[in-house]
């Protein structure tokens, strides 16, 4: 079941670690590994069936210490060897970027000096500082014996907010952009005046009328500051050239970011109006018993059904079964991890056949996990664990299992149709709505009802939610 709920693109790796483990495990062709040890087998001496394959030597080898151990590599490297080591990128941490720049501003004490690694200490992946100063003052007297007081702690505060990005260790929003504006109205020769008033109006807005800038209220927001419509949109869009989360803007740390790719587990290909399903081709190496281990064990065997094996070569044979044993366990979950995948998936494409014909994804059928458990046989928990976390490519792109499978709903003709075809046909409202009137949850209602989707308010607020679409006062424009 654990490898069932491996994704394609961690199965190599898995495979690795156990033929690192297991030395009855091997990788390849299996006949022409086969050919080559037969080959091998006709070449020895007679003197062979005495002693087959030096097991003497390959107990002391793998089992002298501990049976279940074995040396991976030999460590036979000389002094003169020059060790090779792959050069690794040295990058600084944000943190380790604001520390560098203390020595730019003014502190007066080795005190002040504590208190300003205390607080970059204390500013989140984000570039806010979320604790109180009070509780920065606590962390300061039980970590480093130090007295200080909010007042010092917000004094030096405000020194680290001038460090670079802008915006770093602001407690909230508000701030966050506060700090932003007051850095670019510090250097107003570089704007001409019609950015200027834009600035200005900006700043005066943050700092008076967040609330309202929050919530959208435009029209109040004009009456409060006394402007028209076009120095709003203009002070509005430079709030929106801000940065909301200072840190992200630090280059050295971005870098380290990983890109993750995503491995597809299922291709499923349309060749003349007929899909073929097929497994992506790391899902199933080729895995066999090791030709050296299957001739010791079998050698072994006969030796003992003769009674010929001594008590170290007893030793030897219980260690070469134990191996092939745990190698053709390993084959065996593999293989099955094959058929139940390809079970799954085959039902999936034979229920959604529409929808991998046309790409069209309001010919998505209704399907629960319980539909591919009928129809495969499988248990409900072994179709989840195939579902999560597993991609196929299509032609019209690569999809995640999971999203195949949504709950049914009734139509005003008594048609069953899918949940995700409800929430497409939502998200296409929404994005042709006129957004200086976005529309709101009961006009949602209503024009999905005339589209002959029998469906409430409450599942409108719902489906919404699912799809990351704010409520209408947040969709407002200008």
């Amino acid at each position: 079941m654990k490898l069932l709920q491996i994704p394609t693109a961690n199965l190599e790796q898995r495979i690795k670690e156990e033929l690192e483990a297991n030395p009855a495990l091997d990788e390849g062709d299996h006949e022409t590994v086969d050919e080559f040890a037969d080959n091998e087998r006709e070449t020895e001496t007679d003197d062979y069936q005495d002693e087959p394959y030096e097991l003497d030597d390959y107990l002391t080898e793998y089992i002298e210490d501990d049976p279940a151990s074995y040396k991976l590599r030999a460590n036979n490297y000389s002094a003169d060897d020059e060790e090779a080591a792959i050069p690794v990128a040295v990058q600084q941490s944000f943190h380790e970027y604001l520390e560098q720049q203390l020595g730019l501003i003014e502190l007066d004490s080795e005190k002040e000096e504590a208190i300003a690694q205390q607080i970059i200490g204390s500013i989140d992946e984000d570039g806010y500082l979320r604790r109180d100063p009070i509780a920065i003052v606590d962390d300061l007297m039980f970590a480093r014996n130090i007295f200080a007081s909010e007042e010092e702690v917000e004094s030096v505060l405000r020194r680290i907010q001038q460090l670079d990005p802008p915006g770093t260790a602001a407690r909230n929003l508000q701030e966050c952009l506060l700090i932003q504006l007051d850095a670019k109205l510090q250097q107003e020769f570089e704007y001409d005046d019609d950015e200027l008033e834009a600035l200005e109006t900006a700043h005066k807005m943050m700092r008076k009328y967040f609330d309202g800038f929050s919530k959208k209220h435009f029209d109040k927001l004009q009456r409060q500051l006394g402007i028209d419509e076009d120095l709003l949109r203009r002070a509005m869009d430079e709030i929106l050239k801000l940065n909301p989360k200072p840190a992200s803007g630090y280059s050295a740390q971005s870098s380290t970011r990983t890109t993750q790719y995503v491995v597809p587990d299922f291709i499923i290909e349309n060749r003349e109006d007929e899909l073929v399903l097929s497994l992506n081709q790391r899902n199933a190496p080729e895995l066999h018993i090791s030709d050296q281990f299957r001739y010791m064990l079998k050698d072994y065997s006969n030796e003992k059904a003769h009674g010929k094996l001594s008590r170290s070569q007893k030793e030897a044979f219980r260690f070469v079964k134990q191996k092939v044993e745990s190698a053709r366990w390993f084959i065996d979950a593999i293989r099955q991890r094959q058929e139940t995948m390809y079970k799954t998936m085959y039902a999936i494409m034979q229920l959604q056949e529409d929808f991998f014909l046309t790409g069209d994804q309001r010919k998505m059928r209704p399907m629960i996990l319980q539909d591919i458990a009928d129809i495969t046989g499988l248990d409900v928990s072994t179709v989840s664990r195939v579902a999560n976390s597993k991609f196929v490519q299509t032609e019209f792109g690569t999809q995640r299992l999971k999203d195949f499978f949504s709950e049914s709903m009734q139509t005003s003709e008594g048609e069953e149709v899918s949940t995700l075809e409800v929430k497409n046909i939502l998200s296409e409202i929404v994005s042709q709505e006129n957004k200086r009137k976005p529309l709101s949850d009961e006009k949602l209602k209503n024009m999905l009802q005339e589209k002959g989707y029998r469906i409430a308010r409450r599942t409108v607020a719902k489906y919404r939610e699912q799809l990351n679409i704010p409520k209408a006062s947040l969709r407002k424009e200008l």
